[in-house]
């Protein structure tokens, strides 16, 4: 029996460019892709987790949350508005027959200078061992240091990666994996089919800028964070996949995709 974390990016199940602009259409595959997995393995222990896309990310930037200055409507405008798309996150899910447990991070997480110190683990490692799909999202939290922070879905990964010892990582975007250069911006990016810690910093400087707004730092930041897991856990493989490709998702849930990026601890 294995545990597996799955994250949709929000430039998947959201229009990044626009305001609460929702793809509905990308969210409903996805759910039928983990949909399939989980009916190909009733061993599967999957947690899932999205990103807040153009919900969370445009929120922060209108109410200029991290400018600075500690504003707790800010605070409370952007929680409000990532918990918005996670209600569409769990619809889908629900929609599609699967069991999904929505658990809201900022309402136990606890955090020092934006790490996480504290999160609520017992209702999640409950839901997983009955069989139920927690779902976890990009949201805010209080910080002991700064007064309140972001916490992405990679920062809450990571956490969750110390209690759960999870196999597999899989995260969802709209392009396959990693390239030299954003490959919605640049025509000529090359894809990276597989990366370590050790080859990382050769190509990390191309990753930086991409398309739409970002709090969080793109996704160099995204790859970076996910890179110190599988140095700090060597049995841990994160796999980066395109959620727009048809069954893209449900392979890579059940270790069966080649394409995309694999990111391991070594060659």
């Amino acid at each position: 029996m294995s545990t597996v974390f799955l994250k949709l990016g929000g430039s998947l199940i959201t229009d990044k460019k626009g305001d609460a602009a929702l793809r509905p259409e990308t969210l409903a595959q996805a759910a039928q892709d983990i949909r399939a997995a989980l009916d190909a393995d009733p061993g599967l222990r999957l947690v899932v987790g999205h990103g807040s896309g153009s919900f969370g990310h445009v929120a922060a930037k209108r109410w200029r949350m991290l400018d600075g200055a500690v504003n707790w409507r800010a605070y409370a405008e952007v929680g409000a508005a990532a918990g918005r798309l996670n209600r569409h996150m769990s619809d889908a899910l629900l929609a599609a027959g699967i069991p999904a447990v929505s658990l809201q991070p900022s309402a136990s997480a606890i955090t020092e200078d934006g790490r996480i110190v504290q999160l609520a683990l017992e209702p999640l490692a409950a839901l997983l061992e009955a069989g139920a799909v927690p779902v976890v999202f990009g949201d805010v939290a209080v910080d002991r240091r700064r007064g309140y922070c972001i916490i992405s879905t990679e920062t809450i990964f990571h956490y969750l990666a110390a209690h759960l010892q999870p196999t597999r990582i899989v995260l969802a975007g709209q392009v396959d994996g990693v390239f030299t250069q954003d490959p919605l911006v640049y025509p000529d990016a090359r894809p990276l089919p597989h990366l370590t810690p050790a080859a990382w910093t050769e190509i990390a400087a191309g990753l930086e800028g991409a398309a739409g707004v970002d709090v969080t730092g793109g996704m160099a930041a995204k790859v970076r964070a996910m890179l110190d897991l599988v140095e700090t856990y060597p049995h841990l493989t994160v796999h980066l996949v395109s959620g727009l490709r048809p069954g893209a998702i449900e392979a890579a849930l059940l270790g069966h995709s080649t394409r995309g990026t694999l990111l391991t601890q070594s060659g």
